[in-house]
């Protein structure tokens, strides 16, 4: 029996809701405009149109994948993050709205100071370097991470968002002392791999079986990032310029501490959301 993209969307939202999926809403709206092709707008104006036979199969089929666990964000490659809408793939973390958190704090920090550099180290996508480039026009971005095929969907986010002026990428190893050819940066922000090894099998399905364990594992502890971040890529790091951790649920305090120890002064924590202790910052006060 026929069926209009409103019924098809309400139909797929209610799915969504039985199966526990608390952003139902926008997951069903995002799986119905890429399986039918349509923009949100489109979407909007043809509701009360009849999906044909075609396109309503292709949707059901990426209805079904999603409840086996495949991310959205996955399915139809691209998300959004900070205004930005981003190409992603399985070879990237999804960006979050936790980090989000991040992005707004360096942010805040960084307009108004005039021509300043910045290093997104551990990009990804680029999603929050990418944000800070769009939000601070006098900011140069240059995102490093090590995955290659990471570095190409930075590429293509960098030429998607139009800041080619603005932002580049470069493959760089977090784990490993910066090279001086880089030049010094006035902010470091970083999104780090946190979930102690060990906790990679306990993730949800959704995470653990389809997002790159690359950019999820953090040693033992989940804190080796943090400790070669904070000690050797301060090297690159101006005095009086800021570093700017993610951390995960927990972290907060022994990041500080390492930051301490690695001469890092007049340091914050920033809640998310939900109130929980998401970004650790300071200012790199002095040389040890």
């Amino acid at each position: 029996m026929p069926i209009t993209y409103n019924d098809l969307y309400l139909d797929i939202r209610r799915e969504l809701k039985r199966a526990g999926i608390g952003a139902a809403s926008l997951e069903a709206r995002e799986i119905v405009c890429f399986g039918s092709g349509k923009t949100r707008e489109g979407l909007v104006q043809d509701g009360r149109l009849y999906v044909s036979a075609e396109v309503e199969g292709r949707i059901r089929e990426l209805v079904g994948r999603h409840l086996s666990g495949e991310p959205v964000a996955y399915l139809i490659g691209e998300w959004e993050f900070y205004g930005l809408t981003l190409d992603v793939s399985e070879e990237v973390l999804i960006p979050r709205s936790d980090t989000e958190t991040l992005a707004e704090e360096a942010i805040g920090h960084l307009r108004g100071q005039g021509s300043c550099r910045v290093l997104d180290l551990c990009a990804g996508s680029g999603c929050v370097g990418l944000a800070i480039a769009a939000h601070v026009p006098e900011a140069r971005v240059l995102l490093g991470e090590l995955s290659e095929k990471a570095v190409r969907i930075c590429r293509q986010n960098i030429r998607r968002c139009q800041l080619t002026g603005q932002v580049s990428v470069m493959v760089m190893d977090a784990l490993q002392k910066p090279l001086a050819a880089i030049g010094e940066f006035d902010a470091i922000v970083c999104n780090p791999p946190y979930i102690p090894d060990s906790e990679i099998a306990y993730l949800d399905p959704s995470v653990r079986d389809f997002e790159p364990h690359l950019a999820l594992k953090g040693g033992a502890d989940g804190l080796d990032f943090y400790r070669s971040v904070a000690s050797e890529w301060r090297a690159v790091l101006k005095t009086g310029g800021q570093l700017f951790f993610e951390v995960g649920i927990g972290q907060a305090d022994a990041v500080l501490r390492l930051m301490r120890t690695s001469g890092f002064g007049d340091i914050n924590v920033t809640a998310d959301s939900r109130g929980v202790a998401r970004v650790v910052y300071g200012t790199l006060a002095e040389t040890i």
